[in-house]
């Protein structure tokens, strides 16, 4: 089954306008998929798909000339770099062909936003159309599910996560393909193209991480926890999030003096990937942190919903010193909201302290009863 991907439209409509189409996302989202079906969709237009994760592929790209590159992908009007990050100095490769054959359309994709983005930043400047493919959205699912179905699922995909590879396995294969992809994929790339030696390091890291959804994360704590130093930490937990494993939220502060002003909460892409980091797939209504999954899918879905839809805003946590907090506020060009997150509904108010200091924000509290406008649904 092919499930359409919101950002295909945005990313057909940035056709042959003269940028080059640049499409980031972790490995095993379907980036390759969309490529594929957005060729599929030009088929009047004669077009070429290289993988460049193939060595051969990947030579013919390195370090030529804009004749020898012509030589290499022909004629095509349409040509797909697949895993382009693998290209040495690819940027420019991208550079060379934007400059002299302006009515080739090239689509890139990469796995790691580190790599790829450092690469092509400066060459591509004013040159380049971006797009974030992340693992499925609710949004994406809602369609190919009757509405009882869809409400059905809602706890599965909290322990599952949203991976087109896991989604419509049993509950078995769903716990076998999360483990193979916690192992094999989710930070190959960080490991392979930073080249990170020490995996024990990176997987204590994670793990330590998975089992801190929610909380304020102390690089302090987490260094001693993995026996390397806060420096290390925090350059780590940088190539995890530019690798779309992890994202931080810095937390926001403008106007009390007590207010936190430099902590800073990390979540997860994906619960399932969160899940079988600390090798927890238990069902909702057996575990012990129910909440803090419902926290996390819902940033993560947040985070989806606002790149899907191309909504700008700047996600952040808020609290003070005295244990005041909210756990999420959204900065849309100087419009602030709020969100709590509750999974069992408990009565709640807004921080008399934020209330005062923001009287123009709105704060909500997202439950399974009322979450579907919030996901865009």
């Amino acid at each position: 089954m092919i499930i359409q991907r919101k950002i295909q439209p945005q990313v057909e409509d940035a056709l042959f306008k003269g940028k080059i189409v640049v499409i980031y996302g972790p490995r095993q989202v379907g980036k390759t998929t969309l490529a594929k079906l957005i060729l599929q969709n030009r088929q009047e237009i004669k077009s070429a798909y290289f993988n460049c994760d193939e060595p051969d592929i990947c030579q013919a790209l390195t370090d030529k000339t804009s004749t020898e590159l012509k030589l290499f992908l022909g004629d095509s009007k349409l040509v797909v770099l697949d895993e382009a990050q693998r290209v040495k100095n690819i940027g420019l490769t991208l550079k060379l062909l934007a400059d002299n054959y302006p009515k080739m359309q090239i689509i890139a994709t990469g796995s790691s936003s580190f790599d790829l983005s450092n690469q092509i930043f400066e060459p591509l400047t004013g040159r380049k159309k971006e797009f974030y493919l992340y693992p499925f959205s609710l949004a994406e699912l809602k369609n190919y599910y009757s509405e009882i179905e869809f409400n059905r699922i809602l706890e599965n995909r909290m322990v599952f996560g949203m991976y087109p590879g896991v989604i419509f396995e049993s509950d078995k294969g769903k716990s076998e393909s999360l483990r193979e992809l916690a192992k094999s994929y989710v930070y190959k790339d960080a490991l392979e193209y930073q080249g990170i030696k020490n995996s024990e390091v990176v997987e204590k890291l994670l793990q330590a991480l998975a089992l801190q959804v929610g909380n304020e994360v102390s690089y302090n704590e987490i260094s001693s926890l993995v026996e390397v130093n806060k420096i290390t930490v925090a350059n780590y937990i940088q190539i995890l999030e530019k690798a779309f494993i992890v994202l931080r939220l810095p937390s926001f502060s403008r106007n009390l003096r007590d207010e936190i002003k430099s902590n800073r909460k990390i979540y997860f892409f994906d619960n399932g990937i969160r899940n079988a980091l600390i090798n927890n797939l238990n069902p909702v209504d057996l575990r012990q942190d129910a909440g803090a999954l419902w926290e996390n899918f819902m940033i993560s879905e947040r985070v989806k919903r606002n790149g899907n839809f191309g909504r700008a805003a700047s996600m952040y946590f808020w609290r003070t010193l005295r244990q005041q907090e909210i756990d999420l506020i959204e900065d849309r060009g100087g419009e602030l909201a709020g969100y709590e997150f509750k999974w069992k509904v408990r009565p709640g108010k807004v921080p008399v302290a934020f209330s005062r200091a923001y009287p123009d924000a709105k704060v909500e509290m997202i439950t399974k009863e009322n979450y579907k406008t919030f996901v865009g649904l």
